[in-house]
């Protein structure tokens, strides 16, 4: 056999090795699928809501959507049986095979997460492989899915993005919202000792009105979407609500704080001095005394003067350490009042039963079936903060005081 015929078998061998494109989907056949959403419908059904991207009307960029001739997204309602069903029947509306690559996000009714509960919604999504589940999840409060995913958004031109950089901005800024994953919530319903927690936004304005592409035109939107507090689940359905300080103090007690501000009050003077955080570290500890069990919390933070509206002369040491210690009490307070909330919903959004479970598993074991209902509500906490004026800003002293010889 010549090398030539050898090296033509081996060409032909290698051939068989090679795959094709067996299963290519040409992009006109693919409806790219930008945020999913849940309600409760009738008879026991769900109804899913698809907001679908229009291609065309997107293409001069995610940004200034006031200026678009069409809506960039459609949005289809496809009532099912579960979440399999539903994604199946949406063939019978929706011409193109529903592409979930590019879905962060998915929105579930406040009723069916009271009254149903997440476990069947995530269930059907973790075991379809083309969801992600990095998606972000998000409730929606006081109004439906579908009614949320409809309303259209001034900046961002796919509604869907607005939500997920809300959440984004919010949790580098002011730390009441974190976005939470799919993976996040699963964790929390499998793991021991913890329950999810999952953030809410709701419609604000003519809802109706701002359905439509004409809201776009003004330059005040018929009706916005935005954040509206944390929600407290146990057993995979909501509980509750928390919001403003609560919300921000389960951000401090769970170190998810980034940034956030303090304001306080100086004699007279009501939230007179704003202390912006720019550090901040919050470490958990558990004692036990009998079936008594003692969280205690130690926070260390750093932060900058933002704002000082009395004349008081920072340059003075005992003057910043007043300062450190109202902002330390302000914080303290938060934390309370947040653990204390919590407590009555008989519901460990905190992990704190996960710690335990880690750092002491013998005493777990004990406690483990009667934690949410009986030792969580009861634990003791003890609170320790201690804050640091890192800076004052381009100026040390305000404008308002007046420096004496």
């Amino acid at each position: 056999m010549t090398h030539n015929v050898k090296l033509y078998l081996i060409l032909i061998l290698s051939l068989c090795l090679l795959t094709g494109c067996w299963d290519k989907k040409e992009l006109t056949d693919i409806a790219f699928v930008a945020a999913m959403g849940i309600d409760k419908g009738e008879n026991g059904q769900y109804v899913g809501t698809f907001q679908i991207i229009n291609p065309s009307n997107v293409a001069g960029g995610l940004q200034g959507g006031s200026g678009q001739d069409g809506a960039t997204v459609t949005v289809y309602r496809i009532p099912g049986e579960n979440m399999v069903d539903v994604s199946r029947r949406a063939a019978n509306e929706i011409s193109r095979v529903l592409f979930y690559s590019h879905a962060n996000l998915v929105v579930i009714g406040e009723e069916l997460a009271k009254e149903e509960g997440i476990d069947g919604i995530l269930d059907g999504l973790d075991r379809d492989d083309r969801f992600r589940d990095t998606s972000k999840v998000v409730i929606a409060r006081g109004a439906t899915a579908s009614e949320l995913m409809q309303i259209t958004t001034p900046i961002d031109k796919i509604p869907a993005n607005k939500v997920i950089k809300t959440l984004r901005f919010s949790e580098q800024q002011w730390g009441e919202q974190w976005p939470v994953k799919i993976r996040d919530i699963l964790n929390a319903l499998t793991s021991t000792g913890k329950e999810p927690i999952i953030p809410s936004f709701s419609i604000y304005g003519d809802r109706d009105a701002a359905k439509s592409i004409e809201s776009l035109q003004r330059t005040s939107p018929d009706a916005i979407i935005r954040t509206n507090g944390l929600g407290i689940f146990k057993d995979g359905k909501l509980m509750g609500w928390l919001h403003d300080e609560q919300a921000r103090g389960t951000a401090w007690i769970m170190n998810k704080i980034r940034s956030t501000n303090i304001a306080i009050d100086w004699e007279e003077e009501m939230e007179a001095i704003s202390f912006q955080v720019v550090r901040e570290k919050t470490k958990v500890k558990f004692e036990f005394d009998g079936n008594q069990i003692i969280a205690k919390l130690d926070i260390q933070t750093q932060g900058d003067l933002g704002e000082v509206n009395v004349p008081i002369n920072l340059k003075d040491r005992r003057i910043r350490n007043q300062i450190e210690k109202k902002v330390e009490k302000e914080i303290e307070h938060m934390i309370r009042s947040t653990i204390t909330e919590v407590q009555s919903y008989q519901a460990d959004i905190f992990g704190f039963g996960e710690k335990i479970y880690h750092s002491h598993p013998k005493k777990w074991r004990q406690i483990e079936e009667d934690w949410q209902d009986q030792y969580f509500p009861e634990m003791k906490v003890e609170v320790g903060v201690d804050a640091m004026i890192s800076g004052t800003g381009l100026r040390s002293n305000s404008f308002k005081y007046i420096e004496h010889d």
